[in-house]
């Protein structure tokens, strides 16, 4: 089978444009948020504002309260462990290999229900909002776990996740 295809001389930038970005493991902005280790691998500021991608080490029992987004998309790639994920208003198990993809308006948020920290990467889209974990999370310390944190913790980043235009959505309001 024989294709004519118009190829680029080799003076056309596509040939030689290097605007890729390469991450490697180990690098990025890592914080403490709310009893996980999230790494920002890449930002909005990277993307021109197409992407954010987090990679979390969420603790047994960790993870996020059920919230809706106003200005992203998300979507979740599980490495390793065992989560039940939220979706609107069923709750999913998904474990390694599985995917979810969460439309901005959509509530969602997820627990890792297993024994040992699970790894989960979230791409947003368009990103930004990875920006929440570099201005509020805690810089880790060395050879230590995230501190599990409660109401008192949580309390001030409300009006921070508003500005984002993230809407808490809990079972127990309360």
């Amino acid at each position: 089978m024989t294709f004519n295809v118009s190829i680029p001389d080799k003076n056309d930038p596509r040939w030689t444009q290097r605007n890729g970005i390469f991450v490697r493991r180990g690098e990025g902005i890592t914080k403490w948020l709310i009893g996980d280790t999230t790494t920002v691998k890449i930002s909005a500021a990277q993307t021109d504002g197409r992407l954010g991608v987090l990679e979390t080490s969420v603790p047994p029992g960790g993870g996020a309260v059920a919230h809706s987004h106003g200005r992203e998309d998300e979507a979740f790639y599980i490495l390793t462990g065992d989560f039940e994920f939220i979706n609107g208003d069923e709750v999913l198990a998904a474990g390694p290999g599985d995917f979810i993809w969460i439309p901005r308006g959509n509530r969602h948020g997820f627990k890792n229900v297993g024994a040992l920290p699970a790894t989960l990467p979230t791409f947003l889209f368009p990103g930004g909002h990875e920006q929440f974990w570099i201005d509020n999370g805690i810089d880790p310390v060395p050879g230590e776990q995230a501190p599990k944190w409660g109401p008192e913790e949580f309390a001030p980043l409300v009006e921070e996740l508003t500005r984002h235009h993230v809407t808490l959505l809990p079972d127990d309001p309360k």
